[in-house]
């Protein structure tokens, strides 16, 4: 019997992702930080209840902060604990990462986003991202790009047949 493992429907390890980001930024450099969570954000996160395209990371007594995240609260959710959805939440980066993200900060243009939340192990990571902003045009020059990568397969599967 060949089949005799389970079908196990496969997982994705990703929690939440910033299309928005990519489309309005130019990513420079990526970089992984864990991050502080309560207990009832884990369970929401676990049920996908989570919105990272409006955040964006601050600067704040030499550590760094995810503002403007939403994590919505589960119903089920303790009675006694008292959930704040949009909390600022404390990013963990070691000292290099950090003095490196504030020098880059500095520079006239840069911010830092959120681009995933992801699963690693049993610990949540945030994947954040040193951006410079795009223009309009530029934006369009993408759309275009994909687009055109787009037919390109298209032509490619068709033309194998």
């Amino acid at each position: 019997m060949a089949g005799n493992k389970k079908n196990k429907k496969e997982q994705s390890n990703t929690i939440a992702l910033n299309k928005k980001a990519r489309h309005d930024y130019f990513i420079d450099e990526r970089i992984e930080a864990g991050l502080v969570l309560q207990g009832w954000e884990v369970k929401s996160l676990r049920a996908g209840r989570v919105n990272i395209s409006d955040g964006y990371v601050i600067l704040k007594d030499g550590a760094f902060y995810l503002f403007g995240s939403i994590i919505t609260p589960l119903d089920v959710a303790c009675s006694y604990v008292v959930c704040d959805a949009q909390r600022t939440r404390k990013l963990l980066l070691n000292e290099r990462e950090i003095s490196k993200l504030i020098g880059a900060t500095k520079r006239k243009g840069y911010t830092i986003v959120p681009l995933a939340l992801y699963w690693k192990g049993r610990h949540i990571k945030c994947e954040i991202a040193l951006v410079h902003g795009k223009k309009e045009y530029d934006k369009r020059d993408s759309l275009k790009q994909e687009d055109w990568n787009r037919e390109k397969a298209r032509i490619l599967k068709h033309s194998m047949r």
